[in-house]
């Protein structure tokens, strides 16, 4: 499952208390202190608190990393046929960090899980979410990013922070049937919540003005609003929504279970990755609108 299952209850949607649910997260990095409001926004997605310890790697000489095959920016296939993306490029961090060899090899996401059983890869970065399906067939490192939820409106009508009171009679394009939907339904209860069939949809009914709002995938609304496709129409507003049980739990890199060797060990390099910077060198480099 490469984005999280999104799956309710009437008690899960029963106990959000206040409209501001969301998941902590270490505060965000702000690159140009000049002007930070302008500035993009690298998220921390490890707590320096929990600094995991550094593992025993004698053992550990090489790491045959899987991805899929076209999911692009996190990975596809370069101009020369090999694998590239952001997810490409952090394996191969990881594996410099930990001072190991490296492959990337591509395949089918669907497959994934199997080659991972069967010893044909040791480890999996390919956006798959950690959730309690994928859970029986992989254990996972820590998150090393999250789905997040975005508003984003007109450039000419722009709105600074989006509330239930900000937003009360506006309308509001979303996906039908979706995450998004059933978010908003909930806790921006005053909101003109207006369906759409699909995301291509609702963007549109944004970009000609119809609504006043658009609320999505963070990560698909950063492409949108950095592609020619949005006439360069719109902007973010107000900040990231993460709550898990509306957006899922986070992406992990999958290892084969009972592998805490390695998990541990990609624990621990995606911390120094995230502490020495590198991180926010490769966030930069694939996401210069931030979905955070």
């Amino acid at each position: 499952m490469r984005l999280p299952a999104i799956t309710f209850s009437f008690a899960a949607l029963a106990c959000a208390a206040s409209w501001a649910v969301a998941d902590p997260l270490p505060a965000p990095i702000r690159i140009g202190a000049t002007n930070p409001a302008a500035s993009p926004v690298i998220p921390g997605f490890w707590d320096p608190r929990r600094r995991p310890e550094r593992p025993d790697l004698a053992r550990l000489t090489a790491i045959r990393f899987m991805t899929e095959v076209d999911y692009p920016p996190f990975n596809f296939a370069g101009p020369d046929g090999n694998p590239a993306g952001f997810n490409v490029d952090l394996a191969r961090l990881v594996c410099e960090e930990l001072k190991v060899a490296c492959t990337v090899q591509m395949r089918r996401f669907d497959t994934l899980f199997d080659a991972l059983d069967g010893n044909r890869g040791d480890a999996a970065i390919a956006s798959i979410a950690v959730t309690e399906q994928t859970r029986r067939r992989a254990d996972f490192s820590d998150p090393y990013y999250r789905p997040s939820a975005r508003f984003v409106v007109r450039n000419d009508t722009p709105i600074e922070a989006v509330t239930p009171e900000a937003i009360e009679g506006k309308k509001v394009a979303v996906v039908a049937g979706s995450a998004h939907e059933q978010y908003l339904r909930t806790l921006f209860t005053e909101a003109e919540v207006r369906g759409y069939p699909d995301s291509e949809a609702a963007r549109e009914a944004l970009r000609r003005g119809e609504v006043d709002l658009l609320f999505g995938d963070g990560f698909a609304l950063s492409f949108w609003l950095n592609g020619a496709s949005s006439g360069g129409c719109c902007a973010f507003a107000g900040g990231p929504f993460i709550e898990s049980r509306y957006f899922g739990e986070g992406i992990g890199i999958a290892v084969k279970r009972g592998n805490d060797t390695l998990r541990q060990a990609i624990n621990w390099a995606l911390f120094r990755i995230w502490e020495t910077g590198r991180f926010t060198e490769l966030w930069l480099r694939y996401f210069p609108i931030s979905p955070f």
